[in-house]
């Protein structure tokens, strides 16, 4: 069967790229090469009975030749559902460059405490919904309006974010923004990326405040994987025709039930675990990764 390997490299890494991508081809059997990006991004496709022996085949000759380089690699059988038509993303340090609850915790005087509880959280060191509870209840008494204020001065869409659901959706498949964050958040950030859907965790609130609580049951890793069975089934969409991409101990039963799970710019926990790691550059990676040449993309 056959296997592809995308190689991604760095804008600011690419001096001769080019020639060592041509060398690992001339080292992997029945090799085709093609260029996504010119000189940039390379499809590597080659013959291999099984996806182990793919790996054994590729990793030594990447390790050899790319391993000085800014370059991501995502390895894959090649089949009818590379493209796919299911994408669930994570928010909160994947489609967004901050944490939000860290954010609005700065504006309560305990953002260090908060940051290093999630931190803890996202590595999987401590469970997810005790977590957030012990989080939010550090943001009783904040005013609602806070979250315009944090929106409009702290959070940045990640690079490539916009292209990638746009390109997707052209392209037929549907978007969900699926975050263990609050919907405050997620229903404004999901339309200005131009997501299908949005889930979210609600703080409660009263008289214009925060209560310190958040509704049960709280979104987390369980109801993350639960979403992408349900949608997945809503729309008839087989498994494999599924992609996510997280960066915490949240999203991992989400990313590996998908089709292909990617872990972007994430947890050395999540890294490992994912069908592929993103290190080094943006989301237009997951574009590449289902075999979109640049001269598809769609500005969003």
């Amino acid at each position: 069967m056959l296997f592809t390997a995308t190689l991604i490299c760095h804008p600011q890494a690419v001096a001769g790229f080019a020639a060592e991508v041509e060398a690992l081809g001339a080292n992997l059997p029945q090799a085709r090469l093609r260029w996504l990006a010119q000189n940039r991004v390379a499809d590597l496709t080659f013959a291999s009975d099984t996806l182990a022996q793919a790996q054994g085949l590729a990793k030594p000759l990447l390790a050899q030749s790319l391993g000085v380089r800014s370059v991501d690699v995502i390895l894959q059988p090649e089949d009818a559902f590379r493209r796919k038509t299911l994408l669930l993303a994570d928010m909160d340090s994947t489609m967004i460059g901050q944490e939000c609850i860290d954010e609005l915790a700065d504006f309560a005087g305990v953002k260090a405490k908060v940051s290093a509880i999630t931190e803890r959280a996202m590595r999987g060191e401590i469970a997810f919904e005790p977590a957030l509870r012990e989080r939010v209840a550090l943001l009783q008494g904040m005013a609602t309006t806070i979250v315009d204020q944090v929106i409009k001065e702290r959070i940045t869409v990640t690079p490539g974010a916009r292209t990638l659901v746009a390109t997707m959706k052209a392209h037929g498949a549907f978007t969900a923004l699926i975050s263990g964050g609050f919907d405050v958040f997620t229903s404004r950030i999901a339309a200005k990326i131009g997501f299908d859907l949005n889930r979210a965790n609600r703080l409660l609130e009263s008289q214009g405040r925060f209560t310190g609580m958040v509704a049960e049951p709280i979104l987390g890793r369980a109801a993350k994987s639960a979403a992408l069975e349900e949608l997945a089934a809503a729309r008839n969409i087989d498994r494999r025709a599924t992609m996510a991409v997280g960066d915490g101990a949240n999203d991992l039963d989400m990313i590996l039930q998908s089709g292909l799970g990617i872990a972007y710019h994430a947890k050395p926990q999540v890294a490992a675990a994912a069908h592929a790691s993103i290190q080094h550059n943006d989301l237009t990676a997951l574009l590449f990764a289902q075999g979109f040449s640049e001269g598809e993309f769609v500005a969003g």
